[in-house]
């Protein structure tokens, strides 16, 4: 009798097992974020302030993620469209009066238009030259803001509303995780389409995609407005979490910060950075405290962590789980093989 049918359903039973036991992992994770803020030293004010900064941290590396890890394409602007999304809403809700739950939306999809625009002119370059292009638009939206201070007030900066009526840091850490989540789960469901398929091939190589008939533009400017707006959109619950903007929200040195975690994390996994953004961005708040005399301290922290990673694990975290997950399974039949030999 043919084996054929035993020896197929074995990787398909393998990888059914893998996919149930990375729910479990998923879902212990969330409980662990969600309960994580009433645990102690975590319930104190403070802890849950650096748990808020984490979170959202973890949400904008994922979307940072989701352009550098995908196509291949480093965006250098990416805090100035952070920032693009925090003013639209502030504006709004200074001018205008308009409530920060309904602003926080409006700025994402101006920061989406603002993304599409330099899709549409800047990607069709390639490597560093696209990389450079979004840096040049990102320092021309945060020179606007800085020399527009009859609208924007510049550097005095600009008092908006909070989007709760609390000083309570719990609520908000519980709306930026719903945001992170939300991020990463619709980032994720466009990474398992036939988008997410186009994505990968023209990361890999542009011009096999375009030989098998994908038009790379059309993709990377998807890509590019869907990263932005989300940009936008968490730069929205900036404003109204912290309740000043001035433009320095939008230096290079904040994209730096969340390279660092999305390349520490691991470049195209969206749940990689998401989860490492937690203990790193913590343990450097905290040193952040501990040496407060030492400005840019942190970069120097991101730097060798960078580095480390680049050196002895080129796939970051996620990399690094995923090669441990692979050896245990390769050596599981390979053990109960034995077993059964014996």
């Amino acid at each position: 009798m043919s084996t054929e049918p035993v020896m197929t359903a074995k990787p398909r039973v393998a990888a059914g097992l893998l996919e149930g036991r990375h729910r479990v992992v998923a879902a212990a994770i969330v409980v662990l974020a969600v309960i994580l803020p009433l645990i102690p030293p975590f319930n104190s004010q403070d802890y849950q302030r650096w748990l808020v900064g984490a979170a959202l941290m973890a949400a904008m590396a994922t979307a940072f993620d989701f352009t550098a890890g995908y196509i291949n394409i480093v965006n250098f602007g990416f805090a100035a469209f952070v920032g693009l999304g925090a003013y639209t809403s502030g504006l709004l809700a200074v001018e205008l009066g308009l409530s920060p739950w309904i602003g926080i939306f409006v700025g994402a999809g101006v920061a989406g238009f603002v993304g599409l625009l330099t899709g549409m002119l800047t990607l069709r370059l390639r490597g560093i030259y696209a990389a450079v292009m979004a840096w040049f638009v990102g320092l021309a939206v945060m020179g606007l803001v800085r020399n527009v201070p009859e609208i924007t007030r510049g550097s005095l900066g600009l008092n908006v509303p909070l989007l709760l009526d609390t000083s309570d840091n719990l609520p908000y850490y519980y709306v930026i995780l719903a945001m992170l989540l939300v991020t990463l789960a619709v980032l994720t469901l466009v990474i398992r389409s036939h988008i997410g398929l186009a994505f990968r091939a023209i990361g890999q190589n542009v011009q096999a995609a375009r030989a098998s008939g994908i038009n790379p533009t059309r993709y990377l400017v998807i890509n590019f407005t869907l990263a932005t707006a989300f940009a936008g959109w968490l730069g929205g619950f900036y404003a109204h979490y912290y309740g000043i903007l001035t433009p320095d929200m939008m230096l290079t040195t904040h994209t730096v910060e969340v390279l660092a975690v999305a390349y520490i994390g691991g470049r195209g996994s969206l749940w990689g950075p998401a989860i490492v953004a937690f203990p790193l961005s913590i343990g450097v708040e905290a040193l952040r405290t501990q040496f407060a005399n030492l400005p840019g301290f942190h970069l120097v922290l991101y730097g060798l962590l960078l580095i480390t990673v680049m050196i002895y694990w080129p796939g970051g975290v996620a990399g690094l789980l995923r090669s441990i997950e692979a050896r245990l399974v390769r050596g599981g039949p390979d053990r109960a093989g034995g077993a059964r030999q014996a």
